[in-house]
């Protein structure tokens, strides 16, 4: 038997650990959701997963299971930092939509009056329909998603696509892009006046109590960082490919532990960060140019399972798979943040599950 199996089946005998914010649940209830994790992760051969469930806008329930680092034998903790991925998008979203409300930007307005380097296109691309993904804006080329370029700022990787055509006329259809949150991000800097980072410890990480996140940066030594792991076709576990995150942080770039995802959720429902009429339009599907709805809000993926509405955003690149999962009218969340590439849509199978136990 090879070391690699011998650690993950290490792994996944070990115990929760660092139970916290327990006052929420009753003993049951926790009982059966470990229970789902646990047979989750072996299913899935998850090394190691965090966990956080928000009810009515209160932390009720957070631990950890298995391992951050299998080499060193270092158990995941709540306070395990993990790349969000994508799950940076919907903060970026509330950044976006906060300066909305200070009326220091105009979402409907041409992107280039917040970021004059955005070279002109045929039609008008705006931060609402970069919001949506209807912007019209490419995704990754070959080679730049597990890219290892190191870049300063925002507005440097700015130039990975800014000189690009359209894929399409804004407007007109759905394609996903993390360049979109990109540009995103160097319009939060035009508007406010601050690079995106400062932006966001200011008004969105502090008020939220976020003090863990931060940027992925691959050069900082950043403590309790996880390791991440991808599986060969095989099924062997294997460490993942390296990629520095600096050329997406708005659109996939952060990091942070599981309780900083929690109290994002948290405020974010709570009125912290955004009025209520703003988070309302944040979780209103949004809709091409001839009237089409389309699956996704301004930050979110929107959908509705056995009446209940969902809100939510899976992340995945390099070392993780993680989701942030809503249920608005339930006012309840549901974090999931894990050291395993490619298992973005079971996680949020496992946390609709975990919500609908918390929501008895």
């Amino acid at each position: 038997m090879t070391l690699a199996p011998l650690l993950l089946a290490a792994a996944l005998q070990a115990p929760a650990t660092s139970p916290s914010a327990t006052a929420g649940l009753s003993p049951g209830t926790i009982a059966i959701v470990q229970s789902r994790i646990e047979a989750a992760r072996a299913k899935l051969g998850v090394p190691g997963v965090a966990v956080a469930v928000v009810a009515r806008e209160q932390l009720v329930w957070s631990a950890a299971f298995g391992e951050a680092d299998l080499e060193n034998d270092v158990p995941v903790r709540t306070d395990t930092m993990f790349r969000l991925a994508s799950v940076s998008k919907p903060i970026t979203a509330t950044a976006v939509l906060q300066l909305a409300e200070r009326g220091r930007l105009d979402l409907d307005a041409p992107v280039q009056r917040y970021v004059p380097a955005f070279p002109e296109k045929p039609w008008p691309v705006t931060s609402r329909l970069l919001l949506a993904h209807l912007g019209g804006l490419r995704h990754y080329r070959e080679g730049e998603f597990g890219s290892t370029r190191r870049y300063a700022s925002a507005s440097e990787a700015l130039g990975i696509f800014a000189d690009d055509p359209l894929a399409h006329e804004p407007g007109t259809r759905f394609l996903y892009t993390s360049y979109g949150y990109n540009l995103l991000g160097c319009a939060v800097e035009g508007a406010s006046g601050q690079p995106f980072l400062d932006y966001l410890r200011a008004n969105v990480f502090e008020p939220a109590g976020m003090f863990a996140a931060r940027d992925d940066d691959a050069l900082a030594l950043i403590p309790h960082r996880a390791q991440g792991y991808v599986k060969s076709a095989m099924g062997e576990l294997r460490n993942s490919a390296l990629a520095d995150t600096s050329n997406k942080v708005p659109g996939g770039g952060l990091c942070a532990t599981v309780e900083d995802v929690a109290r994002f959720a948290m405020a974010l429902q709570g009125g912290v960060l955004l009025r209520k009429d703003s988070v309302g339009r944040m979780l209103a599907r949004q809709k091409t140019k001839d009237g089409k709805p389309v699956g996704y809000g301004l930050g979110f993926f929107l959908t509705e399972r056995d009446g209940v509405k969902e809100a939510w955003h899976t992340g995945g690149q390099q070392r993780v798979s993680n989701v942030l999962y809503l249920q608005p009218e339930r006012r309840v969340a549901v974090v999931l943040l894990t050291n395993l590439e490619g298992i973005g849509p079971q996680l949020t199978d496992l946390a609709r599950d975990i919500a609908a136990v918390v929501a008895r």
